[in-house]
């Protein structure tokens, strides 16, 4: 990784956003520790494209603030040119080729790297003299990306880049990205619902519910610190032996299975009547969402 392990890449501060009178974003605090791949996960309206326009600078905060690598990225050029950003439904102008975008992106951008773009492109078999409206979807996804790198980014936000995609386009896509990543050290903050996905590139987690961060922290730590635990029938659940707190629960009329945040990492119940399972990323990103206390948060560092 090139950035520092201690830097933080992105920061916020009670930011919040209103569209009116609802919020979109209220109160939400997060800290990305710079060089990491974070997902950003949540259901719709939750404010996750919200987030990525406040830190990107196209939309402005209704309340606290937001910082990339501690500045503020309105109007400060200086940190815009060390962001990357690829927004929903990978936008480009359609009637341009790729060359002529990268050739309008070397006069926008003070630092661009027009060989990464076209080596990129070239060696992924992306016709470059074809106008992109006329490419698959596939390929648009993979000149947004390459336009987005050419900046040589400090910090790359991508709000759901490869939704859209069939299997084959998306694991292109996302091998497409890692080999970048690995080549760079650039700081990933990834927008997506493929949860599958996610838990194949990401080692972050930032998960958003109605407007707050729920659950936020390194992917391994926050595995290890949940178990799905399996045992009598309990009307007591959080008793149970080594749980912290009790995220989902479900009975028949002899059993209890709960998905528990645990009272130390890797902990398996001292009453042999429980028996303890690891989880996955979408175990725990699911047993979050569908929790009833929505406004729960749990942050790690």
């Amino acid at each position: 990784m090139t950035e520092d392990a201690h830097e933080t890449a992105l920061e916020t501060d009670a930011l919040g956003k209103r569209y009116g009178r609802a919020w979109a974003l209220r109160g939400c605090a997060l800290r990305l520790p710079a060089g990491r791949i974070a997902a950003l996960v949540g259901p719709n309206g939750a404010g996750k494209s919200t987030l990525l326009h406040l830190a990107v600078g196209l939309l402005r905060p209704d309340a606290g603030q937001v910082r990339v690598f501690g500045r503020d990225p309105r109007g400060d050029s200086e940190t815009l040119a060390d962001i990357g950003f690829v927004a929903q439904d990978t936008p480009l102008y359609r009637d341009f080729t790729a060359d002529e975008l990268i050739t309008m992106g070397a006069r926008l951008n003070r630092r661009w790297d027009a060989d990464l773009a076209r080596d990129r492109l070239t060696g992924i078999g992306i016709p470059t003299r074809k106008p992109v409206g006329g490419l698959s979807g596939g390929q648009r996804a993979q000149v947004a990306l390459a336009l987005a790198l050419a900046k040589r980014p400090r910090l790359l936000l991508l709000d759901e880049p490869a939704a859209a995609l069939d299997p084959l386009a998306r694991h292109e896509f996302m091998g497409a990205l890692m080999s970048a990543v690995a080549e760079s050290g650039t700081t990933v903050l990834l927008s997506s619902h493929l949860l599958a996905d996610l838990e194949r590139v990401c080692d972050y987690l930032i998960l958003l519910q109605t407007a707050h961060v729920q659950l936020a922290g390194d992917v391994d730590e926050l595995l290890a610190q949940h178990r799905t635990l399996t045992g009598p029938r309990t009307d007591r659940p959080e008793a149970v032996p080594g749980v912290r707190s009790v995220i989902r629960a479900s009975h028949t009329d002899r059993q209890t299975t709960l998905l528990a945040r645990t009272t130390t990492t890797g902990t398996v119940p001292t009453d042999p009547a429980w028996s303890a399972h690891e989880v996955s990323l979408e175990d725990l990103v699911l047993a979050y969402l569908g929790a009833a206390d929505t406004h729960r948060t749990e942050v790690t560092a």
